[in-house]
């Protein structure tokens, strides 16, 4: 993920916590997240001059690839700490 990239995504999430401070997002429908991050999305797009859907797909990807390292860096973490135990 480039700094860019980051930053995209980073802008995009900050913005759905103000839009969306108190959503769980693993129950709240996704049509209404979009509907709600659709502004900054569009500004984006407009900044960028890219299609609205473009910049969605865009986000998809990033948030899934942040997501991706989240977790090994969690496994990782995790891995250490058992190795810890073990000495």
């Amino acid at each position: 993920m480039t700094e860019e990239q980051r930053a995209m995504l980073k802008r995009i999430n900050d913005y759905a916590e103000e839009v969306m401070p108190d959503i769980d997002p693993q129950h709240t429908p996704i049509s209404y997240q979009l509907e709600k991050l659709t502004p900054i999305m569009k500004q984006i797009g407009e900044e960028q001059d890219k299609s609205l859907s473009d910049i969605f797909i865009e986000y998809m990807d990033l948030a899934s690839e942040a997501a991706t390292e989240m977790e090994k860096k969690l496994q990782d973490s995790l891995k250490d700490i058992e190795d810890g135990e073990k000495k």
